[in-house]
């Protein structure tokens, strides 16, 4: 099957269908008089929907082949498609305002006229699927507006819908699946897809539109190239202007249009409050208040989120009172919409910032005159996040980041009246912030960086955008009643060892119970009084491991009830004194975190779960309670004992998994998802057990998240490496390993593997791995990297060689990479060749101590005592106190 590439700009088109569910012109924008159409005559409503329709097929034919445009075609284009997209804006207004009056009206009729247009979006043969986008809003509100009516006639109308709408968003899931990021399968519904190919669509519109007649209709004509003659007049228009392109290196100020919104704001604020980074709100007047004839300003209850926003070190700027296009206006009517959001700023805070930004960007001289009467200064952006035209946050987030990699500074236009703003920029800020960009607030005067006196933390807990991380480990070996178990407590042991040194959870945020701690009444207490309290808060994780014995009971109903058995359990009585899967599925509803994940290192059956999953976009688990629970094996199996360092198989795999195997698709992240994809079919492969995975009820379809640290690790003789009997088991466990394909556009973003696992009933259940989120070349080498140590701890050197040389493919001046690259070759006794990427590696780094005391070993097998003792003693200089000095001055000796 042929893949259809969609350019980046041609995104927003889709945009078009889902429409904001907040415009800052709003719900009830204001028409002309009389334009509301309230009749139930369905041919006028028909007629609507197709000037909808042309409007979205004509921006779809602007931005088309925009990579074949000059700039000049390309930004014209784009100008005058957000003209048609916000003239489409007010054209969805008086349809949704007309079939709002009609469905609450009380014209008989009002049911056939709806359902004859719903027909025609279900079934006219000249739509294709993605026109049947450009209805999406318009549908949407019809539901809100049926849902006020408990009819039976309602009821059917607002299924009908929904399965309608269930088949729109089918739709963008096929176009997404073009663009590799993700595939959903719905059943079939009114809407009949056609699943036309995205080229034959636009080669379709392209007959029935020209770009050029588009442009001439709005008032563009192409210029002839011509000579571009800066003048005096230029120069004088930018110094009243703050551009992007002149910040620092590596220094990004973050801004956000439209607002407030009632909702993304205070989400937006709260996720650059933990980057602690500044920000600049531009507010539309209108979403803050009115302001009457005689200039007097009145506040809105929106202006309240504005207010929190400053007193919370936000800065406030003026983005004019009802977002118009300013370059068309003049005399009053422009001067009204500076001067107007400028009096509902100061009425907030006297002291208002003098940050202004046109919409659209556009502006005359005239404006910018305006400008200068008010104290205000223009505000523009070098780096266009297109948030508000598109829909995929995956792609927003892949757009800044390449455009912050091209040109290494800037401003950054984002809009928080979109949710995607809000899954987008996580994504973004981690990776701005990992490549070492700062960001710049405004100080009054110009963008700065501030200066932090706080010093930076030892250890990071890595939450993975959560609050805090807790965790419950208990294991048991010591049972009065029921056989003694030899591995259990040296699994809970493991788990917490890495739960705390690898995955970042406060040590004392880990609780433990071991042995005669772990009675029935004990473990419960300890869940209502650990993780059941007031210290949970919303955006928290917990995680919880049980290592001991697991039994099942059949109920008379033939339904089978698992239990987790205490210390104190009696084998003849554990229907009573064992917890069952019933209590863990109270406690989980009780506790408060947004994600739960249960790891049952025990076998047993009953818990009734709902179907595993994962999320289709990482950041989307944002808002999604997650309540998931992964087991050992089912009914009559028994854990198998006997794994690597004093650990059941089971424990071991899942240690495994958490140290970055379960990572499949490669980009740092492990949901429980693909814990349970890596986990399941590897004890299977090795035992006879079957793991199983589900979601418990009340989950809302979150996946829990692990995020791995990075690697810093040089290797050198002193770097561990696996047992031989690890190293085999690690083997086996690999080659049942689910593995994802890598995206063929070398973007560093793989397929979801799709895996097989039982659920706790037994029934074997189909999931599908998360998608990688989009990463920067530079954690595309530092996961290679840390594959690479993964792979030389097992001893797989050809492997390892191949990561570490991936890694400095990526990042050439990856000093960590160079390094290892170059102790893989001294471990395989290839010291003229270790020795050289050594010295590469103290030509990127060159204070890094370990790099010359391995310089110095490979050039000591080699022969070359001078060098040798050259890099010896610069070792003892740079580190005289190691614990390795004295190997070194040993060595030094001699030669």
């Amino acid at each position: 099957m042929k893949i259809i590439k969609i350019s980046a700009i041609t995104l927003f088109l889709i945009s078009i269908a889902a429409g904001a569910a907040f415009y800052y012109r709003g719900e009830t924008a204001n028409v002309p008089e009389g334009s509301v159409v309230a009749s139930s005559n369905d041919v006028v409503l028909e007629n609507q929907l197709k000037e909808v329709l042309a409007n979205y097929r004509k921006i779809i034919v602007l931005v088309a082949d925009e990579e074949k445009m000059s700039k000049p075609e390309l930004a014209a284009s784009v100008s005058v498609g957000q003209q048609v997209f916000h003239e489409n804006q007010d054209k969805i207004t008086v349809l949704k305002n007309a079939l709002d009056k009609l469905f609450t009206s009380a014209d008989a009729k009002r049911f056939e006229a709806i359902n004859r247009l719903l027909d025609y979006v279900e079934s006219d043969s000249s739509l294709f699927d993605a026109d049947r986008l450009a209805f999406k809003e318009v549908l949407t509100s019809l539901q809100s507006s049926v849902t006020k009516d408990s009819s039976l006639t309602a009821i059917k109308m607002h299924k009908r819908i929904s399965e309608d709408l269930d088949a729109l968003n089918e739709i963008e899931r096929n176009y997404e699946k073009e663009l590799g990021q993700i595939f959903g399968h719905f059943d079939q519904r009114g809407i009949v897809l056609k699943r036309e190919k995205w080229d034959a669509y636009v080669a379709h519109l392209k007959e029935q539109y020209s770009r050029e007649k588009i442009l001439k209709d709005y008032g563009t004509v192409l210029p002839a190239p011509i000579k571009d003659d800066h003048t005096d007049a230029d120069s004088k228009k930018a110094e009243r202007e703050i551009f992007g392109d002149k910040l620092p290196p590596k220094t990004i100020a973050l801004t956000f249009d439209d607002g407030p919104h009632k909702q993304y704001t205070e989400e937006i604020a709260a996720i650059l409050k933990q980057y602690e980074a500044p920000a600049v709100f531009f507010n539309v007047g209108q979403n803050l208040g009115t302001v009457n004839a005689d200039g007097t300003a009145t506040l809105a209850a929106t202006a309240k989120i504005s207010q929190k926003l400053r007193d919370a070190g936000f800065v406030i700027g003026n983005h004019s009172f009802s977002h118009a296009q300013l370059s068309k206006l003049s005399g009053d009517s422009l001067n009204k919409e500076i001067f107007n959001t400028d009096a509902l700023l100061k009425s907030m805070d006297t002291n208002r910032s003098p940050l202004f930004r046109f919409p659209y960007g556009a502006h005359n001289q005239e404006g910018l005159q305006a400008l200068e009467k008010a104290h205000l200064q223009s505000v523009m952006w070098n780096i266009d996040s297109l948030d508000w035209a598109d829909p995929i946050p995956s792609s927003i987030a892949d757009r800044v980041l390449k455009a912050v990699e091209k040109q290494g500074h800037g401003i950054i236009l984002f809009h928080d009246i979109h949710d995607r703003a809000v899954k987008a920029l996580p994504v973004i800020m981690d990776k701005l912030v990992a490549d070492g960009y700062k960001f710049a607030g405004w100080d009054g005067s110009t963008f700065t960086v501030a200066k932090s006196d706080k010093a930076a933390p030892e250890k990071v807990s890595v939450s993975a955008g959560y609050s805090n991380s807790w965790a419950m480990v208990i294991g048991i070996n010591d049972y009065a009643k029921w056989p003694k178990l030899q591995y259990a407590v040296q699994d809970a042991q493991g788990v917490r060892q890495i739960l705390i040194e690898k995955l970042g959870f406060p040590a004392d945020h880990v609780f433990s119970l071991q042995n005669g701690e772990a009675t029935r009444n004990g473990i419960l207490a300890a869940f209502h009084d650990r993780l059941a309290n007031s210290s949970i808060q919303k955006n928290d994780r917990i995680f919880v491991f049980f290592a001991g014995h697991g039994a099942t009971r059949k109920l008379s109903s033939g339904r089978d009830l698992g239990y987790i058995v205490p210390v104190d359990s009696d084998p003849n009585e554990f229907a009573a004194d064992a917890i069952p899967m019933t209590e863990i599925q109270n406690i989980s509803e009780s506790l408060t975190s947004k994600h739960v994940l249960f790891v049952m290192d025990a076998c047993y059956s009953g818990l009734g779960l709902t179907r595993g999953g994962a999320s289709n976009y990482l950041r989307d688990n944002a808002k999604r309670i997650g309540r998931q629970m992964l087991t050992a094996g089912g009914t009559d199996q028994m854990v198998a004992d006997g794994g690597p360092n004093g650990h059941s198989v089971f424990t071991w795999t899942l240690m495994q998994g958490l140290s970055g195997k379960a990572d499949l698709n490669g980009d740092g992240i492990i949901t429980a998802t693909e814990l349970a994809a890596y986990v399941a079919p590897a004890v299977a492969a090795v035992s006879k057990q079957t793991p199983a995975f589900g979601s418990l009820p009340g989950s809302e379809g979150g996946d829990f998240v692990f995020e791995l640290p990075i690697e810093t690790e040089y290797l050198n003789t002193s770097t561990a490496q696996l047992s031989n009997d690890a190293i085999a088991l690690n083997s086996k466990l690999d080659s049942s390993r689910p593995e994802a394909i890598a995206d063929s556009k070398n973007t560093g973003a793989k397929s979801a593997p799709v895996v097989k696992i039982k659920d706790l009933q037994g029934t074997v259940q189909t999931i599908a791995t998360p998608v990688a989120i989009p990463v920067s070349a530079r954690q595309m080498a530092q996961h290679a990297n840390d594959r690479g140590l993964q792979f030389y701890k097992e001893k797989h050197y050809d492997e390892a060689e191949a990561q570490f040389t991936e890694a400095l493919k990526l990042r050439p001046d990856f000093a960590l990479a160079a390094n290892n690259l170059g102790f893989v070759y001294y471990k395989r006794e290839k010291y003229a060749e270790a020795a050289r990427w050594f010295e590469n590696t103290v030509k990127i780094d060159p204070s890094r101590a370990i790099a010359y005391l391995n310089l110095g070993d490979s050039y000591f097998h080699v022969g070359d005592n001078a060098k040798a003792k050259k890099a010896y003693q610069t070792y003892l200089e740079l580190n005289p106190n190691s614990p390795s000095a004295t190997y070194a001055k040993q060595q030094i000796e001699k030669l």
